[in-house]
């Protein structure tokens, strides 16, 4: 069966579940982290105005990072450029944007940037989780063809539901944030770092079974970072933990 992926319309306004989604992501997101910051008694409307400021520029940033690895077609083809709804976002430029604006705005309020991080990391695991039901509906990031009892029809044939696979990979990572940022023993940043660590194994998995891959020369773009990013992840983890211990 067909899927729509136009949720409402409204005369010539279309209103698309893939819209839909990643609003109803930053609220539920914006919500449990002003929550926790209320918790760790920190002032949540510093949460409100990251939120403001990082969404908008996440998802520019995201929409930049893929034009840049298709700019072969983008190029030729600028005022294509800024139609999102035609497809095209990449969460490692969102992560980027948004890891940049929160650095940037900690550094302007005074606050500190791995205990903002922690608050903020499970609701972008959680707002990643429900934002690749998105890709359902523009029936994208699918993989290849398979006979497994769980493939879906997409694009003429079963397929490997890649977007469900990762969107279950990152609840799990949700949960296990939750847990593990109650832990007296962790220092400020681990909840960040695992996030990023443990977001980056699921996506390297899922990445190799996608057929709609940024390309870095014959390598794959996605799973390129996530390798970076897990080494990197590991690094400053055990720089921290150091630091803690002096």
């Amino acid at each position: 069966m067909p899927i729509d992926p136009v949720a409402l319309r409204l005369g010539p306004l279309e209103i698309r579940w893939y819209g839909v989604l990643m609003a109803t992501a930053v609220a539920v997101g914006t919500y449990l982290a002003y929550k926790e910051a209320e918790r760790q008694r920190v002032n949540p409307d510093h949460v409100v105005n990251l939120v403001l400021l990082a969404a908008p520029l996440g998802w520019i940033g995201a929409r930049l990072y893929f034009v840049l690895f298709q700019w072969d077609y983008y190029g030729q083809n600028l005022a294509e450029i800024p139609k999102v709804w035609h497809g095209g976002l990449a969460i490692h430029g969102g992560l980027i944007t948004g890891v940049l604006v929160g650095w940037l705005f900690t550094r302007k309020y005074r606050l500190n940037f791995w205990q903002m991080a922690d608050i903020i990391a499970p609701s972008v695991i959680l707002g990643q989780a429900i934002g690749r039901w998105g890709n359902f509906f523009n029936q994208e990031a699918y993989g290849y063809p398979t006979d497994l009892p769980w493939a879906m029809y997409i694009a003429g044939e079963y397929r490997h539901p890649t977007f469900l696979y990762e969107s279950l990979w990152n609840l799990g990572v949700f949960l296990f944030l939750l847990w593990f940022r109650r832990r007296r023993d962790r220092v400020w940043g681990e909840v960040f770092l695992a996030y990023l660590g443990l977001y980056s194994l699921g996506r390297f998995w899922v990445e190799g079974l996608r057929t709609d891959s940024l390309m870095l020369g014959p390598l794959r773009a996605a799973q390129v970072v996530s390798l970076v990013t897990i080494v990197a992840v590991l690094a400053l983890a055990s720089w921290r933990r150091t630091r803690a211990g002096t």
